[in-house]
């Protein structure tokens, strides 16, 4: 099953033609799409866009680069609209949640210790409800497990992921998936290719980030990444393990459904 694991498809990027978004990833052959949330103000925004297409999915959380706009009672609300989520099966994850240290404004002093604070509350809600998150991983990877090893969640997908091979590996041992996207498909991107070919494929899910991290075939001129490109990443990741594609998908589907168990029930109402 072909699963973009990671798309912001509520983006204003998406506002003039996110119907035909949609459809065009469904006829290239996109079965789900998980949708995270940002913040508390777009929690709705999510729930409310998942439920408009077959396939649509969501997980609610409050990205570490909105920390700083964010509230102290918007955990409180997240914790609240979580909980009232559980019983809805297109909720699947707490996401998309986690540590930017890539950002200056943001990697040190208050900013670093408010990221903190709000992924480990973050960590705690999905704990606590026995959920999977959606990490956001940008040059804090040692930080993002030393509070996994604090509070350990039933896994989830590392986003994006470019570490070490040790650091993937102590993800995987902790039951995350490592997200594999647009960044593979350039040749500079030597660190992801390397990962992405030799982790083992029970360790590898799809996503795009649409409309963020546009795959090579979309940089120049720069373009707008799309949930339906997940497709050729699929290809490009593919022929890095020289497998078929077929085979890539299924395995990479099955790595999805197993690191977010709310994912299977949903795709088996479909009938998938």
């Amino acid at each position: 099953m072909l699963i973009d694991t990671h798309c912001h498809l509520d983006a204003g990027e998406f506002d003039a033609d996110r119907d035909a978004v949609i459809r065009a990833a469904q006829q290239a052959g996109v079965r789900v799409i998980v949708i995270p949330a940002i913040d508390a103000g777009n929690f709705a925004a999510v729930r409310g866009l998942a439920h408009g297409f077959d396939g649509g999915c969501y997980a609610l959380g409050i990205h570490p680069m909105r920390v700083m706009a964010s509230a102290d009672g918007d955990l409180d609300a997240l914790r609240e609209a979580a909980r009232r989520a559980m019983a809805d099966p297109r909720f699947v994850a707490i996401g998309e949640i986690g540590l930017d240290f890539f950002v200056e404004e943001i990697a040190s002093g208050a900013a670093r210790e408010r990221q903190e604070r709000f992924y480990e509350a973050q960590l705690k809600i999905a704990a606590g409800l026995g959920l999977p998150v959606l990490l956001h991983v940008r040059r804090s990877q040692d930080i993002l497990l030393k509070y996994l090893r604090r509070v350990p969640v039933p896994g989830g997908i590392a986003h994006a992921f470019n570490g070490s091979r040790q650091q993937a590996d102590a993800f995987i041992e902790r039951g995350f998936a490592l997200g594999m996207g647009g960044e593979l498909t350039y040749e500079r991107s030597r660190n992801i290719r390397r990962l992405a070919a030799q982790c083992g494929i029970d360790s590898l899910v799809l996503e795009t980030d649409a409309p963020d991290i546009p795959p090579a075939w979309l940089s120049n001129p720069r373009r707008r990444n799309a949930p339906a490109e997940v497709a050729r990443i699929a290809s490009e990741l593919a022929a890095l393990r020289g497998l078929p594609v077929a085979e890539l998908v299924a395995r990479t589907g099955a790595n999805a459904l197993r690191v977010l168990p709310r994912l299977g029930a949903l795709a088996g109402m479909r009938g998938a």
